[in-house]
């Protein structure tokens, strides 16, 4: 990877481009975003056609030999909210390089998620297009503008792409990364999203008479509500195991010897016992074997003396495939078992669709990543975020969800944290990945 292709990596992460509710400059910062994009890739901008959808969503398309045949390539322009930029080791959004060797890393915002699936897809398709190279079918680039904050400009190309007749047989979104030692002693393994959970979001209230700290009453708004929440806590969802991460297990298990290995391989015909060893293994794996529910916002009193009259909790719920909003929510109630607890829907959505872990789809996706990470192995899993490419389902059954990047546990822990980065040998490993991916489109 040149340089030139990091530096223009740089500049699209100097960009905050915000999309939560009450974010200021948006539109300047999606507009220099985009005019960034024209800068730094010319012939994408001159030979495929693009059009703007629901106001800032990017649309591409590069026609190919065959027009009834699609593929869809995904990314996000916009980032979450950066809470404490003097907490960062360096400045969110100057992109610095920090680290020599296979050390050096681009600090930012938007590092991982989601500019360098942008910028690396933009990469590939330029080189592409300079070398004369034409796609068997056509090649849609999907970038949406507002993925962090529920992805109705994803949702917006749907319905156009929909409307076109356009059905792909490939889509493919953020998701799974190439992951060492994702049980003890494996090697690289990269994971390939075939599903993702459902979200929901749920609020708990309790609401009763109120009144001065000095005298509380027993049984009060805030105690019932605590009571509420300890018992979900208390009480989760037992684990259990889904397609696709029996498919996971299987794969590892296929790398590990002795009997380890010969349960994870076995794992279908002993689903209890593997179910259970896997949540306590890790939380990550422990969130694939169940609907998880996380608190996420905690309200009462305006006043430190004051017992509120109403108190309230907001549940992130993530939804297991197999379930579905209505009996994620009739588990909650049934745990809480309480009527003084008012349990209200505030926003949901089933889990995606299961995607094949087998065809010409998949192969594709599987042989490109080979090409990038020769030491890989590939398997299914389970999606534990959502993302803009749940919308696709309804035009596509052929939805993946991979980033190209080889990632440590604590680069993985900076997505939409701290210190968010990617180091340069990552990065110039995912423009090898899609030019690896598109030469096969």
């Amino acid at each position: 990877m040149s340089d030139a292709a990091l530096e223009r990596f740089r500049e699209l992460l100097r960009y905050p481009s915000y999309s939560h509710a009450g974010a200021e400059g948006v539109e300047e910062a999606l507009a220099g975003l985009q005019a960034a994009l024209e800068r730094s890739f010319p012939l994408v901008h001159v030979q495929l056609e693009r059009e703007h959808v629901a106001g800032r969503s990017l649309l591409y398309r590069w026609r190919g030999a065959d027009a009834t045949r699609a593929a869809v390539l995904m990314a996000h322009q916009d980032v979450v909210a950066v809470d404490d930029p003097d907490r960062w080791t360096h400045p969110p959004f100057a992109a610095e390089i920090a680290g020599e060797g296979e050390e050096a890393a681009v600090w930012a915002r938007g590092a991982l998620d989601d500019k360098a699936a942008l910028a690396s897809t933009l990469e590939a398709v330029e080189a592409r297009l300079a070398a004369g190279f034409v796609p068997a079918g056509d090649v849609y680039l999907a970038f949406g503008h507002d993925e962090e904050a529920g992805g109705t400009g994803a949702e917006a190309i749907v319905a156009l792409l929909r409307e076109r007749g356009i059905r792909p047989w490939l889509v493919i979104d953020e998701g799974g990364a190439v992951m060492d030692e994702l049980l003890p002693g494996l090697g690289p393994t990269a994971v390939v999203g075939l599903t993702e959970k459902g979200i929901m979001n749920v609020e708990l209230a309790v609401e009763a008479s109120g009144g001065h700290a000095a005298i509380p009453l027993p049984d009060g708004p805030t105690a019932v509500l605590a009571r509420a929440v300890l018992r979900l806590e208390n009480q989760p969802e037992p684990p259990h195991l889904i397609e696709p991460v029996i498919g996971l297990l299987a794969v590892l298990g296929a790398r590990i010897g002795g009997v380890r290995g010969w349960l994870l391989r076995h794992a279908r015909t002993f689903q209890a016992p593997v179910a259970r060893a896997l949540a306590r293994t890790s939380p990550q794996l422990a969130a694939m074997t169940r609907t998880t529910r996380a608190v996420t916002q905690l309200r009462g009193s305006s006043s430190m003396n004051v017992v509120p009259e109403r108190a309230s909790a907001t549940l992130n719920v993530r939804i297991l495939p197999g379930a579905s909003v209505a009996s994620a929510l009739a588990d909650i109630e049934r745990v809480i078992d309480d009527p003084a607890v008012r349990v209200r829907v505030i926003d949901g959505a089933d889990p995606a669709p299961l995607s094949p872990a087998s065809g010409p789809a998949w192969d594709v996706i599987a042989a490109s990543i080979g090409d990038a990470f020769p030491d890989a192995v590939v398997a299914p899993y389970v999606m534990l975020q959502a993302s803009d490419s749940r919308h696709f389902a309804a035009i596509s059954e052929h939805v993946y969800r991979f980033l190209p990047f080889d990632l440590r546990q604590d680069e993985l822990e900076a997505i939409h944290g701290l210190d968010e980065r990617i180091r340069v040998s990552t990065y110039a490993k995912a423009v090898a990945f899609f030019d690896a991916l598109v030469g096969r489109l």
